[in-house]
């Protein structure tokens, strides 16, 4: 909205307007407006969620240090979804249907994450959504997602080469090229390349959800996660920058800069909120959907391998609790860890919950930094 009131129509007659034109401006004051925006709207929504007692349900399994959080406020994702999309919507271009997409993964997953929350408060007993029923809904999403994308590459908007870090010319394409002569056989061609994306959206939805266990530790490793794309959309979306890094440049990744400054700051106004000891907690509703956009970027700029770095601490909560649970039930009860998702082994082994928060920040910050070395290592 500001981009077109601005810079095309003010400029005409202010050139100081220019400034309005560049990314990097529009993404520093979207930033910035995310970031005031959820703490201006941070002890109103808490108030409103105390209100109507929208509290969070502790498991009795789970350790016992939690049981004094039960009741604090929950569903709190909505005013990180409402923090990203009206700065976006500001300071975007929105004609860059790449903006679309990812506003829409957004709330797509927002919304299934506020359909399991409500269902938790409803049933005072921390019964969301079955777990077939969640994945199935994800999966819609992520197929949905998933064809928006042929349908841009057929407008050669999209192209689905993937970025290979250490290599810089090998560029591999799931799409099987000798499929896609007919209609009959472009569903088998473009099979791979379907099931592909929508397993590693909803993966990383669901590896942002499992890490949600501690006070500001999802939420913490998002800021740098966001920040981390950040600096990838501005590079896969600048020509010198592209070429100098070897990249499939995308002229349309360029808008996404902003979308992603906004969830930078988004998340670190949150965290004002869900630093140790939380006033809020994200619920589903944040955690599916920071997760499920951070996946939609990652895809649309071409670093899906750049991923398992720029998430690298969500992947290892995510694993620790698949490796727990084939553990359990092909060893017949036995575990790996005291307790999963990782973080609640490090708690079970006796660390504070502060300590484990750092440690897993300064651990997600290396590998974020490593991610963006490989840009130069190619």
């Amino acid at each position: 909205m500001f981009y077109y009131l601005l810079y095309e129509r003010l400029f005409r007659h202010a050139s100081a307007f220019r400034v309005f034109r560049y990314t990097t401006f529009r993404t520093a004051f979207a930033s910035m407006t995310a970031l005031f925006l959820c703490i201006a709207l941070g002890p109103w929504l808490i108030a409103k969620l105390r209100q109507f007692q929208i509290g969070q349900f502790i498991r009795e399994e789970g350790p016992k240090s939690h049981q004094k959080k039960a009741g604090t406020p929950t569903m709190g994702g909505v005013l990180i979804i409402i923090s990203i999309v009206i700065p976006t919507l500001l300071w975007a271009d929105l004609r860059n249907v790449y903006v679309w997409v990812a506003i829409a993964a957004l709330v797509g997953y927002g919304w299934i994450g506020f359909l399991d929350d409500y269902a938790k408060v409803t049933n005072r007993r921390n019964l969301g959504m079955s777990g077939k029923r969640k994945l199935l809904y994800q999966f819609v999403v992520g197929f949905a997602f998933a064809a928006e994308l042929l349908v841009l590459r057929s407008h050669g908007q999209f192209a689905t080469a993937m970025n290979i870090p250490f290599i810089k010319n090998y560029q591999p394409s799931l799409l099987i090229g000798g499929l896609l002569t007919n209609p009959w056989t472009y569903l088998l061609g473009v099979l791979p390349f379907v099931v592909f994306v929508a397993l590693v959206v909803v993966f990383s939805s669901n590896a942002v959800n499992l890490t949600d266990g501690l006070d500001g530790l999802a939420i913490g490793l998002m800021v740098i996660a966001a920040g981390a794309l950040t600096m990838l959309t501005y590079a896969g979306g600048h020509a010198q920058l592209a070429e100098y890094l070897q990249l499939a440049r995308n002229p349309h990744s360029s808008e996404l800069t902003v979308f992603c400054g906004s969830m930078t700051g988004a998340s670190l106004g949150f965290l004002w909120y869900n630093a140790h000891p939380a006033e809020i907690f994200m619920g589903d509703v944040g955690s599916l959907a920071l997760g499920g956009s951070m996946a939609v970027v990652a895809v649309l700029i071409k670093q899906e391998v750049l991923l398992i770095f720029i998430g690298g601490i969500f992947i290892l909560e995510a694993v620790s609790v698949i490796l727990q649970v084939g553990s359990y039930k092909l060893r017949h009860g036995k575990r790996i860890f005291k307790m999963a998702p990782l973080h609640h082994h490090f708690e079970a082994l006796g660390w504070t919950e502060s300590k484990i928060i750092a440690r897993f920040w300064i651990a997600g910050l290396v590998l974020a930094l490593f991610a963006l070395t490989t840009l130069k290592l190619r």
